[in-house]
Order: structure tokens, then C-alpha cells, then sequence
């Protein structure tokens, strides 16, 4: 699409848990698994996908609009696994406990960016660490990673993301940071 923009809105990340979560990743070795970049570590909330540029701005009052409404929260860390489906994995990701702040927020950005009603969305809180290349069969046998210590992700702002497709990874840059409530 011409003059057209990929955006998303995540929360960023705190540097100290991108490192511990980036860490889980030694358990994963194999030759057609992609590490992401650690700059590229975020909490998605809302994918938009490709929009035409003159529909930033409209974009950008609806996120700064739905997280004024929220109050900041913080979630609590499970496990780092092969997902979504641990028998035929695409990814690495660390999953979080769900919380009912996550998904209201998710939801109603869905809503506000599609011009739908909200609906509240049962999505697992997670952060992709890295991909299996798709022409690969990645290993069957891969461990779940559990943390000694409790790690948590607090969220106090969502940011409006771009996403540049590239290889060997997309390069995702914050346009725009909104502080929850």
C-alpha cells in the first residue's frame, strides 16, 4: 500500500526484564531459531497492520484518548515456552498470568481502532523472544521456563509502534508513548 504505515500499540519494555527474559533463551538453542532483536521486545496490545499515513493522526488521538481512561497495572510472569501450540511451535514467548486490566485495555483499543463496540478479548499476555524460521521443523521435545525469583511486567504506558518489514526481523521503533490514567 502506498504511502501506508504498519503500526501497532504495545507497552514497552523495562530494559532489566528484557535481559532476564532474553536469558531464558540458552534452553532454546536450535539452528532455525531467530532471536529478536531486544529493542524489538514489546507487550502487544493492539495490532493495526497497514493504514494509509493520513490516518495517523486520528490513530493517535484514539490510543492517547482509550489510556487516559486506564490505570497503570502490573503483570506477573508464568513461564517462557514454545507457543502457541507447545507441539507444533512457532515462537518462544514468555507468557504472563492473565489480568483483567490487560484485557480491557485490549479490548477497548481494539474497539477504539476499529470503531466496533467493545468486547472483552481472552488473550494471553505475552512477549515473542523469538521465531522458528517457517521452512524449519523445529524440536519436539522443548522445556517450559519457570523464573526463581517473581518477575513483573508493570504496565504504566502504551506506545504507538511502527513496524518496518526487514530480514532477518522487522525494525519496530516508538512513535508515540501515553502514559496510563
Amino acid at each position: 500500500m502506498k504511502d501506508s504505515i504498519r503500526l501497532f500499540v504495545a507497552a514497552p519494555l523495562p530494559t532489566a526484564l528484557q535481559e532476564k527474559l532474553t536469558g531464558h533463551l540458552s534452553h532454546f538453542e536450535h539452528p532455525s531459531l531467530r532471536i529478536l532483536p531486544q529493542q524489538n521486545l514489546h507487550l502487544t496490545l493492539y495490532f493495526i497492520g497497514n493504514v494509509p499515513a493520513q490516518e495517523l493522526q486520528r490513530i493517535k488521538e484514539q490510543v492517547a484518548r482509550v489510556a487516559q481512561h486506564h490505570q497503570p497495572f502490573t503483570l506477573q510472569f508464568e513461564r517462557t515456552e514454545p507457543g502457541p501450540k507447545p507441539r507444533h511451535p512457532r515462537l518462544i514467548w514468555a507468557r504472563f498470568a492473565p489480568h483483567p486490566a490487560f484485557e480491557v485495555l485490549s479490548s477497548e483499543l481494539t474497539a477504539a481502532l476499529m470503531g466496533q463496540p467493545a468486547e472483552t478479548q481472552k488473550s494471553i499476555p505475552h512477549i515473542t523472544l523469538a521465531r522458528y524460521r517457517k521452512d524449519a521443523q523445529p524440536p519436539k521435545q522443548l522445556p517450559a521456563i519457570t523464573s526463581d525469583e517473581p518477575l513483573e511486567l508493570p504496565v504504566q504506558e502504551v506506545a504507538l509502534w511502527q513496524s518496518v518489514l526487514g530480514s532477518p526481523h522487522p525494525t519496530y521503533s516508538v512513535m508515540e508513548r501515553y502514559e496510563l490514567g
